[in-house]
C-alpha cells in the first residue's frame, strides 16, 4: 500500500481520521493558488451506538459516497527510522520489514508498512536513512471496513507527520521562507505533542512527547518565570542553548530520532518557580521537551539551521508563540491556516483542534520520492 502519494481525483475531497471510536472529518473544495474552501468539518463520536447506527448518522451528514482520504493518528502506527538498506528501490519495503522486526510492538507479519527517505537528496554525508511507517493490519482493515460501509472511494492512507509537514511547507512557501529548515508543533489536549522539522519541502525529523495534563488551560507564566531572561542562541552559530545530553532511542515506539525517556533538566534553574507548584513543574517539563527536541536538531543537522517554529494550540496559538519566542530566542509563529483554508474557522475550537492535521492531507504531492 502507498500511503501519501496518490493523485486527487475530484475538486471536492473528504479527509477523515477514525481512532478510538472518534471520527474527525473535513470536506473541502480545491481552488486557485493552493487554497481550499472548507465546506464542512466536524467530530463524531460513536459512543454506545452500533456501527450501523453510527454509519447512518455519518450518512445523514452528507458524507456518503465521496472520494475519501484517511489520515492515521499517531497512536495508530509507529514511525521508525532505520539506515537505508543497500538494496534496489523495488526491494526497500521487504528489506525494511526484515530490519524492523525487533523494533515493532507486534508480529512483523501482522503489519502494513511503507517507507520514505529521511530528508532529501542533499543530506549530510554518510549512509542515508528511511522513515518506516508500520500500522497493524487490524487498524488498516478497520479503516477500510468503515470506508466500505460509507461507500467511500479510498485511494490514500496518510499519517499525521507527513500531513503536518505539508501544512508547514505551504505556510513557509506563502511567506517566501522555503530556503531554510522550519518546524511545526501541534498541541491537542489529551494527545501527544507532535513536532516535525522540514527542509526543502521534505520531512527530516519528527518527535512526539507527552503533553502535560491540562497544559492548554493552565497559565504558562508562573512565579519567577515571569521575569526570567529568555534563552538566547549561541552567538554566531544559529544554534540553541544545549540541554542535558540526549541519546536517540531506536527501540520499540521510537519516533524518528527517538522518544526521550531521560530525566528532564531545567533550561532555567530559576524558571521552575519559587512556589514549586505542580503547574510550574508541568510547564517546565514542556519547555524541556521542546528545547531538547530543537537542540537535537541543531546537533544532528548543523548545516540546516532552523529558521522558524510554527505552533498550534487552538485559541492560544498566538499566546504560545509569544511565550516560546521569549523563552528560547527563536522566531516562533502561530500556525494559522485561515488564508489557505477559508471556512475552517467555522468549526468549534475543539473540532478545529482535531481536524487541523487533516488539512495537510489535502496538500500532499504524488511526486514524493523514496
Amino acid at each position: 500500500m502507498r500511503w501519501p502519494w496518490k493523485r486527487q481525483t475530484s475538486s471536492d475531497q473528504l479527509v477523515v481520521s477514525w481512532s478510538g471510536q472518534v471520527l474527525a472529518y473535513v470536506l473541502a473544495r480545491s481552488g486557485a493558488n493552493g487554497v481550499y474552501q472548507v465546506l464542512k468539518l466536524g467530530v463524531e463520536r460513536q459512543g454506545s451506538d452500533s456501527i450501523d447506527t453510527f454509519v447512518q448518522r455519518l450518512q445523514d451528514l452528507g458524507l456518503k459516497g465521496l472520494d475519501a482520504h484517511i489520515m492515521l493518528r499517531p497512536e495508530q502506527y509507529q514511525l521508525l527510522q532505520i539506515e537505508s538498506p543497500a538494496v534496489p528501490p523495488a526491494e526497500l519495503q521487504a528489506a525494511a520489514r526484515y530490519q524492523i522486526r525487533e523494533m515493532i510492538s507486534t508480529r512483523v507479519d501482522d503489519i502494513t508498512l511503507d517507507v520514505m527517505r529521511v530528508g532529501d537528496d542533499h543530506q549530510q554525508k554518510g549512509k542515508g536513512h528511511l522513515f518506516v511507517v508500520a500500522a497493524t493490519n487490524a487498524i488498516v482493515r478497520g479503516m477500510l471496513v468503515l470506508g466500505d460501509a460509507m461507500r467511500w472511494t479510498v485511494s490514500v492512507i496518510d499519517i499525521q507527520e507527513t500531513a503536518q509537514r505539508n501544512l508547514q511547507n505551504a505556510l513557509v512557501a506563502r511567506d517566501a521562507q522555503s530556503e531554510h529548515a522550519n518546524a511545526a508543533l501541534v498541541l491537542v489536549e489529551g494527545q501527544k505533542a507532535v513536532l516535525t522539522i522540514s527542509a526543502n519541502e521534505e520531512l527530516f525529523y519528527s518527535r512526539r512527547f507527552e503533553l502535560p495534563a491540562g497544559f492548554l488551560t493552565m497559565p504558562w507564566v508562573q512565579g519567577s518565570d515571569a521575569s526570567a531572561a529568555p534563552v538566547t542562541a549561541v552567538a554566531g552559530s544559529g544554534s540553541f542553548m544545549p540541554v542535558a545530553e540526549y541519546v536517540p532511542d531506536y527501540s520499540v515506539g521510537s519516533v524518528s530520532l527517538g522518544n526521550d525517556n531521560s530525566q528532564t533538566s531545567a533550561i532555567h534553574p530559576a524558571a521552575s518557580g519559587a512556589s514549586g507548584s505542580v503547574d510550574d513543574e508541568r510547564v517546565q517539563r514542556f519547555l524541556d521537551d521542546v528545547q531538547r527536541s530543537l537542540d537535537v536538531w541543531d546537533r544532528t543537522w548543523s548545516s540546516k539551521p532552523l529558521d522558524s517554529l510554527r505552533v498550534y494550540a487552538g485559541e492560544r496559538s498566538e499566546e504560545l508563540a509569544t511565550w516560546l519566542a521569549a523563552r528560547n530566542g527563536q522566531t516562533v509563529l502561530a500556525l494559522d491556516v485561515k488564508a489557505l483554508f477559508p471556512g475552517f474557522e467555522s468549526g468549534t475550537a475543539s473540532d478545529q483542534a482535531l481536524c487541523l492535521p487533516l488539512l495537510g492531507v489535502l496538500l500532499r504531492s504524488e511526486s514524493r520520492q523514496l
